[in-house]
């Protein structure tokens, strides 16, 4: 009977708490509930009224400002910039990363505290302070305004912290697993991509939602190193640029920011499994 009293006394308690959870994510969708609605209104409805009041006059909803943002605005040309750089700089740094984090954790070498402290220690100077030097260095070797120089500055500036997280991850794996494939024959290759690697899987899957949707958001490192040339512009810099132009609007504006914020969300979704398994198990080894 005990047991039974104890467990009653939680349902108000967790009630409660299912309560607040659906009233915090319902509060958190909204806006881009608003967003997604508004995408669709005239120019004049969203002058005159809310979002909120358009399922008053479904039918007036329309297919028009995607049109215009895929087709006439130079949306479509942004968003296949932003794919441009976003899936090779994740990729590269997913790559290298856990590369580096498999020699990190498993094997010793001169000098391996020291390199593996200098690159953590990378991720706490400021962002903002090598700009300039870098946009300087680039201009002398050419690379300034184009994808390869825009790669190597997301792979420099998300390295330190993909190195940590990844090195801190592989070293919850048994050392043992690793002397059994070394007595079976295995070389290193061999070990990382038939041992480690599926082991890791929803830890490499985080890092590289982590840092997707941090190079899809940016746009200091665009502005900076691209300067805005429209040709490898990202939608970041697009709707930077559209945000006060006279061809822009309400309409325009929403439309534009839904479609930069869908493919995110989509990837999210998508690999959500991956990414809880991976922030739990970081979570329990410490």
């Amino acid at each position: 009977m005990i047991p039974a009293i104890q467990s009653s006394s939680t349902l108000p308690k967790r009630a409660l708490l299912n309560i607040f959870l659906v009233l915090f994510t319902f509060v958190w969708f909204l806006p881009t509930l608003g967003l997604f609605i508004s995408s669709f209104r005239h120019p004049s409805q969203i002058a005159s009224s809310g979002w909120w009041t358009a399922f008053m006059h479904p039918a007036s909803f329309t297919f028009e400002n995607y049109k215009f943002v895929l087709f006439s605005s130079g949306i479509g040309k942004a968003f296949i910039n932003s794919l441009i750089i976003t899936v090779p700089s994740t990729c590269l740094v997913v790559i290298i990363a856990s590369l580096a984090a498999y020699i990190f954790a498993f094997y010793e070498f001169p000098a391996r505290k020291i390199l593996f402290i200098t690159f953590i220690s990378l991720q706490v100077i400021p962002l903002q302070i090598t700009l300039i030097p870098v946009l300087k260095m680039y201009r002398s070797a050419g690379i300034a305004g184009t994808f390869p120089g825009i790669w190597i500055a997301h792979c420099a500036y998300g390295l330190p912290f993909a190195i940590y997280l990844l090195r801190n991850f592989f070293s919850g794996i048994p050392y043992s697993m690793i002397e059994s494939a070394q007595i079976d024959g295995a070389s290193i290759s061999q070990i990382f991509s038939k041992l480690i690697f599926p082991l890791s899987i929803p830890a490499i899957a985080s890092l590289g939602i982590f840092q997707f949707i941090w190079v899809w958001n940016d746009l200091l490192l665009a502005l900076v190193y691209l300067g805005g040339t429209p040709q490898v512009a990202p939608l970041t810099v697009k709707l930077a640029s559209l945000s006060g132009s006279l061809e822009s609007g309400w309409n325009i504006m929403t439309t534009a920011a839904f479609i930069s914020m869908l493919l995110p969300l989509i990837i999210f979704f998508a690999m959500q499994k991956y990414f809880i398994e991976g922030i739990l198990a970081g979570s329990v080894k410490g």
